[in-house]
């Protein structure tokens, strides 16, 4: 499922996930590509036409496919930013590269990195804001390894809340009684750079009561977050994983789970019965 654990909690940082990647990209450099997934990746290169929408802002906020899927999420950001007197503009559309790279079609990918990249810096924005963690390490990680710089400063929008938490510009109102809830780690945010913080302090900031899910913290609970195309690829493996990450829950149907993938909170919304809400709606909640 590419969720890279060793890179975060193996004692040598063993990338094991790399050697998968660049084993993915040696085949269809070959052009030894399974026939579906040379489909998949068709369907991925037409996908890469960007929409502007809103006025010109500072903050330009990229609607990703599975936000774009899950309207809660880009509804609870705007009315964040909204409460905290930030204009917001924002872009959407398909690919930005990362599912392409994750398929071994990594020069397909940087070409439609480039045209993002382009799309953003005739913007002006200063910030680019992601809710998907995917987004985010193609930004912060693919996009710098391919040569493109893009001319703004790129956060999650968890670390985009923290900041206007830091600033005061939100006024919340936090849990007078600590309220248990368990947040599922993000592979993107936790193993692929360097276990960000921000979600954690979303919640302790907000008066949550943090409770560890599942048996250990070297378990991936995403439902196959670092594998990005999962669905496309093998959705009755999603299912399994999906329903693996229930089995782990103390009480299915009452547990509060937040996560900050919009690809974990699509899965688990489809495939179980978990209550699940994304970061952006914990805190519009207390707006």
């Amino acid at each position: 499922d590419l969720a890279a654990n060793c890179r975060f909690h193996c004692v040598s940082h063993y990338d094991e996930n790399g050697l998968v990647l660049a084993a993915r990209r040696d085949i269809v450099e070959a052009g030894k590509a399974p026939e579906k997934v040379a489909a998949i990746a068709k369907k991925f290169q037409k996908d890469n036409v960007f929409k502007i929408e809103g006025k010109k802002a500072d903050v330009l906020y990229f609607i990703d496919e599975y936000t774009l899927r899950q309207p809660e999420i880009s509804a609870a950001f705007l009315k964040i930013a909204k409460a905290a007197k930030v204009p917001v503009a924002s872009i959407t559309g398909g690919c930005i590269g990362k599912a392409l790279k994750i398929l071994g079609y990594v020069a397909e990918g940087k070409k439609d990195a480039s045209t993002f990249a382009k799309k953003v810096a005739a913007t002006g924005a200063k910030t680019l804001v992601v809710s998907n963690p995917a987004a985010y390490d193609a930004l912060k990680n693919d996009f710098p390894a391919w040569g493109l710089k893009l001319s703004c400063k790129v956060m999650h929008s968890s670390e985009f809340i923290v900041q206007l938490l830091k600033d005061k510009k939100l006024q919340t109102v936090a849990k007078k009684k600590k309220t248990p809830v368990y947040y599922l780690e993000s592979d993107y945010l936790k193993n692929y750079n360097d276990n960000v913080s921000a979600p954690h302090a979303i919640l302790e900031a907000l008066g949550f009561e943090i409770k560890p899910f599942g048996t250990n913290n070297e378990e991936s609970y995403s439902a196959g977050e670092g594998a990005c195309v999962l669905l496309e690829l093998n959705p009755e493996l999603v299912s399994k994983l999906a329903k693996q990450v229930a089995s782990r829950a103390d009480n299915p149907r009452k547990d509060l789970i937040l996560t900050a993938s919009p690809y974990t909170r699509f899965v688990l919304e489809k495939e179980t019965e978990l209550k699940v809400a994304s970061l952006e709606e914990a805190v519009a909640e207390l707006l």
